[in-house]
């Protein structure tokens, strides 16, 4: 602390008289005697220059050396002054709210929830009702934090004796913020978490709030644990914080019978005449070792609800043994389609008394049967391993027309396909014949403006799907030029703007390095390659992996990246290099690959080169799949979402004459599985006329319907369906878990309550409110000094001193 002298007090404020050289007595001892010697030097030197002079005369220049020499002291001393006021830090109550996807479970009879409501609609009700908060709020600053796999703090509410009627989402509110209109609590808090981090999430919140007085950690959950640190490993951390642990549980504290649809698997294309497979998924919890009777629907995809019953037929019905606790019992179809269009496949669980949720007892999924082959042209560079395998699996499939352009052919060379070109498509007739372009490291800089716009049109406006690989012989050389920026923009990746070795890596390694995919990359049902996105996961884990990449400054705005290269070196600034991503380009999709070494997955197992590039093309070529009005295509990402994650939608749509559609905004219905419709407000895309996009996010389990109507009186509109599903991980154990709960309460010093309303009455106990003790604290801070010695009187009071004194050494002829 700082050596203080004279103190004055005004309220909470001082201001304190200091030298800020000096931090304790002890730092005087050095400038004190510095200063004596400086003062037995002159004194001895006047007495030797000063002989002659009279005795008034030596001690008036040694007093004016002297005063000069104390007005460097002085100086060197720092005289300032310094003002401190009281600051009092709110006591803080932190509110960690569950968000993973079991928090959308409604539990029929739980003491935490009424009226059908989810867990997560009981918390949201009970934080809008501001009964909790407002009593909170009369001693603590409040912040609402979310976790499952993460955590984010959502609002932080200030103390205050009265409720506020607004708040500020994800940002600290300030006290004239209190007018803003209140939160969406159920968007906020909507379940979006695939797996429940509670351990987790409790350390990285005790750590991050170890320098502010926590009066308690209040945590809405149903107990789940089912990845990341356990809870009981965080409670020495929370003894030594001195914080509490206040859970309130949700949910029932028994897991509920239930039989359940957990997914219904259909490929999104048929063909007349050729038999395809349905895969059914059935859970059970607490009915095990029964048998039901299932039962597999069709309908058209087109008709209205009222015509649906009469239209609907069954095409299958089996006999199921339910599995073990939580198994997922796999039931298959075998479909042969006799006519064309798009049909709804609706599979359906005759479930025994006891089945406590009755919404998900069916899933449906939707099937195009189409009397058309898939047109695809493969453009390559080179003929490349992967060029070569691809062309030929393509060429054996029956369902597709492959037409390829090997840049670097002889003319007359001889290919597996049904038509050799020696050019690339010049004409729309001839471009707009193909579904997809499977493009393998081409050399762009061969095609003309003409042919550049062309191929960017089918992709915008017509729906094209472009899957675009990377190569080490001519991505280098067209990237770069002016002229085939349309091309770039087609690429979901931004490419390097100067290139070099150092910019574009090694395109190769020693080794390979596995592909490392995001949460985008693991849900993407296009991407697997076994049945189920865990078996998916399984056996990318034992693919070792590719050589190379080609280096891209990262992702475009709006792309959606699903795997990248995982060498730690290959990474920029702790950036993984991307090597899969994919985006919407007007009404068409673009997928990117880093390098073309897919079919080192032969090495693994030979179906899974071909079941990757199957899946793909399929997926490029939705649009086109999709065009079955004149008017335009509504496209969504994927088809099967998880429960609280955003749907992003487009829409190309053209008017009457089939020109570009140019309104306001257009409004997206969707229609969740129980019926209620949510309107989706689709904003027009500044970059291209035409197309409108929006996004959403599903809060049911099931079957959503989109419809977009594209003129006043919905004679034609735009439909798609999507569905959604709760992951298996947070259906493994739903109900309560009362034993942890209590156990991390009485572990630190906290109290355990059983729903909202037990912790807002207390039943039997005391109220949560009374519970958490202020520990609001009071502390000085110093604000900036005010000196006193750098200032120009100072500076002319030793510089007259010097004067003064060189003047009378003059007038005594000393000078």
């Amino acid at each position: 602390m700082p050596y203080a002298g004279l103190l004055f007090a005004q309220e909470a404020t001082r201001t304190v008289f200091e030298w800020g050289r000096i931090q304790d007595r002890v730092d005087w001892v050095l400038p004190l005697a510095i200063f004596a010697g400086i003062l037995l030097y002159v004194r001895w030197m006047y007495r030797r220059d000063s002989v002659e002079i009279g005795p008034w005369r030596r001690r008036l220049l040694t007093s004016l050396r002297l005063a000069a020499f104390l007005g460097l002291l002085v100086v060197y001393l720092q005289p300032q002054w310094r003002t401190e006021r009281d600051v009092t830090t709110n006591s803080r109550v932190l509110l960690l709210v569950d968000t993973s996807l079991s928090m959308g479970l409604a539990d029929e009879g739980s003491p935490s929830q009424s009226g059908g409501a989810s867990r997560a609609d009981a918390i949201a009700d009970s934080l809008a009702g501001h009964a909790l908060l407002d009593e909170l709020r009369k001693r603590h600053d409040v912040s609402v934090i979310r976790f499952d796999e993460d955590t984010n703090t959502l609002a932080t509410l200030p103390k205050q004796p009265a409720a506020g009627a607004g708040i500020a989402p994800d940002a600290p509110i300030k006290e004239d913020q209190t007018a803003q209109p209140p939160l969406d609590w159920r968007a906020l808090l909507a379940p979006r978490g695939p797996e429940t981090r509670l351990g987790q999430s409790l350390r990285d919140v005790l750590l991050s709030e170890r320098a502010t007085p926590v009066a308690g950690l209040v945590i809405f959950t149903d107990g789940g644990q089912n990845a990341g640190l356990g809870p009981q490993a965080i409670v020495p951390l929370a003894r030594e914080s001195g914080v509490p642990l206040f859970p309130i549980g949700l949910g029932s504290d028994k897991a509920p019978g239930n039989i359940r649809i957990g997914d219904l698997v259909a490929p999104m294309r048929a063909y007349p005449g050729d038999s395809y497979s349905v895969t059914g998924y059935v859970q059970s919890q607490g009915l095990t070792a029964q048998s039901i009777q299932v039962e597999l629907l069709s309908r058209p995809a087109d008709v209205s609800d009222a015509e649906a019953a009469a239209a609907t037929r069954v095409e299958a019905t089996e006999e199921v043994l339910l599995g073990a606790e939580g198994e997922l019992v796999p039931v298959k179809f075998d479909l042969t389609p006799d006519a064309t269009g798009r049909r709804t496949l609706i599979l359906r669980a005759d479930v025994p008394e006891g089945d406590s949720v009755a919404t998900d007892n069916e899933q449906q999924a939707d099937v195009e049967i189409v009397d058309q082959k898939t047109r695809v042209l493969l453009v390559a560079g080179g003929p490349s391993r992967e060029y070569s395998f691809l062309r030929a699996m393509l060429f054996r499939d029956k369902n597709v027309t492959l037409d390829v352009l090997l840049q670097t052919a002889r003319p007359g060379i001889s290919q597996d396909a049904a038509k050799i070109l020696d050019n690339f498509p010049t004409k729309r007739e001839e471009m707009f014949q193909y579904d997809v372009v499977v493009a393998f490291d081409p050399d762009w800089t061969q095609l003309r403006p003409e042919q550049v716009e062309l191929l960017e049109q089918w992709v915008a406006e017509q729906a094209g799907g472009l899957i675009a690989l990377a190569g080490p012989v001519n991505t280098h050389r067209w990237a770069p030029e002016p002229t085939l920026a349309k091309l770039r923009d087609l690429y979901p990746v931004e490419f390097q703007r100067r290139f070099s070795l150092l910019d574009d890596g090694r395109f190769g390694s020693e080794e390979p390095w596995p592909l490392r995919f995001t949460r985008e990359g693991l849900d993407a049902d296009f991407l697997w390659i076994d049945e189920s996105a865990m078996q998916s996961k399984t056996k990318w884990e034992e693919f070792p992996g590719v050589y190379g990449y080609y280096s891209v400054r990262g992702a475009k705005p709006g792309a959606t990246v699903y795997a990248s290269y995982s060498d730690p070196q290959a990474a920029d600034g702790g950036k993984p290099p991307v090597y899969m991503c994919g985006q919407f380009y007007g009404s068409g999709r673009v997928f990117y690959l880093g390098s073309g070494e897919m079919w080192r997955l032969r090495e693994v197992d030979e179906a899974l080169f071909e079941r990757f590039y199957t899946k793909l093309v399929r997926y490029v070529s939705q649009g086109r799949l999709l065009r079955g009005s004149s008017r335009g295509v509504l496209l969504v990402e994927r088809d099967r979402y998880l429960l609280g994650q955003t749907v992003s939608v487009r829409a190309q749509v053209t008017n009457e004459q089939l020109e570009p559609l140019e309104v306001p905004s257009l409004t997206l219905r969707a229609v969740a599985p129980d019926g209620t419709s949510q309107a989706v407000n689709l904003q027009p895309d500044p970059t291209r006329a035409g197309t409108y996009a929006g996004q959403f996010t599903v809060r049911q389990e099931g079957a959503y319907q989109l419809d977009l109507p594209i003129d006043q009186g919905e004679s034609e509109k735009l439909s798609r369906r999507i569905q959604v599903r709760v992951p298996d991980l947070e259906r493994e154990n739903p109900q309560r878990n009362d034993a942890l709960l209590t156990e991390l309460a009485q572990a630190t010093g906290g109290h355990y309550f059983v729903g909202v309303n037990a912790a807002v009455t207390g039943e039997g106990w005391q109220p949560l409110p009374t519970l958490l003790k202020d520990r609001s604290r009071t502390m000085p801070v110093s604000e900036a000094p005010r000196s006193l010695w750098d200032n120009a009187w100072l500076l002319a009071i030793i510089c007259g001193l010097l004067s003064l004194e060189w003047l009378f050494r003059r007038l005594s002829r000393l000078a």
